[in-house]
Parts: structure tokens; sequence; C-alpha cells
């Protein structure tokens, strides 16, 4: 936040009745919990911090601090206008980066990762901005698939890569593009699938699974997978995150599936081998942006990776 103290030290401009110098010195007073450190972070007397943040609150007419023991938490209204100042000032550093950035002949391309997408899948498909003529510097953050979608249509992220599509109807004004889809394999370590592999599937009867959550569109796939081979398995794990899953996987707590796309990666960095194929089983990926027609290059290179076969195997 150097930057922005650089340029809101001489800020007086008012827009809307606000003075975004007193609303930065508000947030990072809620930042740190009171008046003190927040001057020491700055660099600040506390008595302007002071002053200002009442000037603040004097212009538009609502207590946005109290006192919490020690501290000085946000009220109700203080609470809405901490959510409005983390994107402002979140977006004021995306636009100087962008700015540096395009200064230096780069592009950046901020993905939302789904929890539940296979790390692989995002890895590969990202893969493709690497070796665009322009550099690409990707900016990566994970998170439930919902707190994404709402990041993507505050302007906080370019594209969410997810294993789901958006919902008709919903109250976002979000896109799905259809990425690809793969068949699924059943992996695991080689004592387990020693054990499990002969006569597969019916051989899974009493084997231990590893399945993502119910909110997962793939878990509802693999309990009807299950039932239609007739297989009553026994769900070792419910993971909602794909890597934690793997993890377990990885370390022989059961079985698990994966995208056939996956087979060689899953076999060299998690030491898992396969069980049997499961071609009636299949996840899809997708890229959800907030425009019909996607225009960023970068993501126009993931789709030109897939089409060229990222999920031909």
């Amino acid at each position: 936040m150097k930057y922005y103290f650089g340029i809101i030290e001489g800020l007086s401009v008012k827009t809307s009745g606000l003075n975004y110098r007193h609303l930065y010195f508000f947030w990072i007073v809620a930042k740190e919990g009171g008046v003190t450190r927040a001057a020491e972070r700055l660099g600040l007397a506390v008595q302007t911090i002071s002053m200002q943040l009442s000037a603040l609150e004097l212009s538009i007419g609502k207590q946005l601090l109290e006192p919490q023991g020690r501290r000085l938490v946000p009220t109700e209204a203080g609470r809405l206008a901490f959510s409005y100042c983390e994107q402002i000032f979140l977006l004021g550093d995306q636009l100087q980066d962008a700015l540096d950035e395009a200064e230096a002949g780069k592009m950046r391309l901020t993905v939302g990762i789904s929890d539940s997408l296979p790390k692989l899948i995002a890895f590969r498909l990202l893969q493709a901005t690497q070796t665009m003529s322009k550099q690409v510097r990707l900016v990566c953050m994970e998170d439930e698939f919902e707190n994404l979608l709402a990041d993507l249509a505050l302007g906080k992220l370019d594209v969410v890569l997810t294993d789901r599509t958006v919902r008709a109807g919903g109250s976002l004004k979000v896109f799905s593009h259809l990425l690809g889809e793969s068949d699924m394999k059943l992996f695991g370590v080689p004592r387990l699938a020693d054990k499990y592999r002969g006569n597969f599937p019916a051989s899974l009867h009493h084997a231990p699974l590893l399945v993502p959550t119910r909110n997962n569109a793939l878990r509802g796939r693999i309990d009807t997978w299950l039932v239609q081979h007739k297989v009553r398995a026994e769900i070792a794990g419910e993971f909602e995150d794909n890597a934690m899953l793997n993890t377990f996987g990885r370390n022989g707590m059961g079985l698990f599936f994966a995208p056939s796309a996956l087979a060689h990666d899953i076999e060299d960095q998690l030491g898992a081998v396969l069980v049997g194929d499961a071609p009636e089983l299949r996840e899809h990926f997708y890229a959800i942006s907030n425009e019909r027609k996607i225009r960023h290059p970068a993501i126009e290179a993931i789709i030109s990776t897939v089409h060229s076969g990222l999920f031909a195997h």
C-alpha cells in the first residue's frame, strides 16, 4: 500500500461527498483494530488520523467505528463501508499493477480456481498462457465456487476455472463456457490397487473410497455409477477440496477417481496406479466469465489449447 499512501497523502478530491484520504484511513484503522496501530503503520500522528476519521463520520452522517475492549471495531455501517473499501483499494492496486505491466509489455490474468477442480487440470489449462508471444503474469486465487463467482462479478477476477456450470436464472450476470470433458478412472496406491483390480468393478464391494462431498456434481455421478454396477463400497472420506482428497489417496487411505487425461500425472506425482476404467463417469470443465464472448487473449489461448486436444486421452 505504499503506492496508495503516496497518492492519498496529498489527496483532497471529493467524489459523491466522500474524501478518499479519510476513507483510506478508516480502512487501515479497521484492519489494524485501532488508531495507534494504524498511525504506526502509516507513520502519522494519532491525532491526525483521529481528526480525519471524525471528519469522515461527520461527512456521511454515520458512526463507522466503536470501542470493543481495547480495540476499535466497525459498526454495522462500518462493516458495509469496509467491504466497499476492500473492493476500492484492491481494484486500485490492480490498476497500478496493470499499468506497470502494460508499460513493460506484459499481460495480467487473474484466475479464480474452484477448490473442487483438480489442480493438475488447472495447471494444464493455465500452462497454455506461458507459450504466448506476450508474457503473462498469472495471479491465482483458490476458493469455494460461490465466493469466486461473487469476486468475478465484482471485477476482482478475469475468469473462474471450475468443474461446474452456473445455474440458469441466478442473480449474477456471468456466463459458462464449456472447456472440455474427460472420462474417469479409479486410482489407488499399489497395495490397494493390487487388492481391488481383479474383477473390476464388482471387486469394489466394501472397498474404501475417497469421494467429493455431495455439493459436487461429480459425487452424484459416482453414486449413480456405484448403483448401476451394484457395488456397495465403503466411503472412507468425503472432501470439498480436490487437493486434500488426492493427498489422502496418495497416502493410501482409499481409492479415488480422477480424469483419465491426468493418468500419467497421477502415477508420477501421487504414486497411485490404475485400478480400473469408468468410461460412463465424465467430469466437465468450465471457464466462467463476465462476457458471453471471451475477449481476453490469455483465456482465448486456454480455449485454443483445449480444442487442440488437452482432454483427448
